[in-house]
């Protein structure tokens, strides 16, 4: 409402109500503004190779984690003496996981679990350890390098790869745990790129590290005796596999060129 000199042709002046409703106009203007920067930050931390550094920097801190703490040292101490039965069992099969994804070898894994548990309670613990790891690997790379890495699969054999472990991943991954030629963490992250399944992944996973695993156990089990049976069977069981993968990846390159 005008006053009487606006009324008489002076200058109008707006009321009290209508100047205090115009701080509320400039926050309704600047919120779309906030909105829009939060969106637009939102898809840069969500893009697929913003996920891509975020795993890349997660690797970096567990193979450095595995440097300074270095869990080779098991073979040589041993297990805590306050630790043990079936709570050290669970523990280490924790740990196997995780540090299979930090790169740890598996057979370094392995033959400590058989030396600190013995044969049986050292194969449970390596193949519980064994099915998590690929878990953890699995998922990271899943949801982490799947959207960034597959648009680069271009080349002739990576493409060759895809398709074999896209369409059959079951028993693609089960020859590659059981012939022990490609690492184990290898084969996580190309399954993961891939678009195999998880219950076929993690089911060939178990089934097929069950001989590699076993022998490795029985290896560390009896390794203060290298000349009873068991201790060379077990030699022979993981010297057999690695030289039949061997001819096999050696076949399957011609295949893999031909296509």
């Amino acid at each position: 409402m005008l006053d009487a000199t606006n009324r008489s042709g002076g200058t109008a002046t707006a009321s009290p109500r209508a100047t205090a409703a115009e701080p509320g106009a400039a926050v309704l203007t600047a919120a779309p503004v906030s909105l829009t920067a939060s969106a637009r930050c939102a898809r840069v931390l969500l893009s697929p190779w913003a996920r891509l550094s975020l795993l890349l920097a997660l690797l970096a801190a567990a193979g450095t984690c595995v440097l300074l703490f270095q869990p080779q040292r098991l073979l040589a101490h041993g297990w805590p003496p306050q630790l043990g039965g079936f709570a050290a069992v669970l523990l280490f099969a924790a740990a196997y996981g995780v540090c299979t994804v930090a790169f740890v070898p598996r057979p370094l894994l392995n033959l400590a679990a058989g030396a600190l548990f013995g044969s049986g309670a050292g194969l449970a613990a390596a193949l519980a350890g064994t099915v998590l790891g690929a878990q953890i690997a699995f998922g990271l790379g899943r949801v982490l390098g799947q959207d960034a890495l597959r648009p680069l699969l271009r080349g002739r054999l990576l493409r060759a790869a895809d398709g074999q472990l896209s369409r059959h991943g079951f028993r693609s991954m089960l020859a590659a745990r059981l012939f022990p030629g490609v690492p184990f963490w290898a084969a996580n992250y190309c399954a993961a790129v891939s678009r195999m399944g998880w219950p076929a992944f993690l089911l060939a996973t178990a089934v097929g590290s069950v001989p590699n695993t076993a022998a490795y156990a029985v290896a560390g089990a009896r390794a203060a005796t290298p000349t009873s049976p068991a201790f060379l069977v077990a030699m022979a069981c993981i010297a057999v596999p690695a030289l039949a993968g061997a001819v096999v990846a050696w076949r399957k390159r011609h295949h893999l060129r031909a296509r």
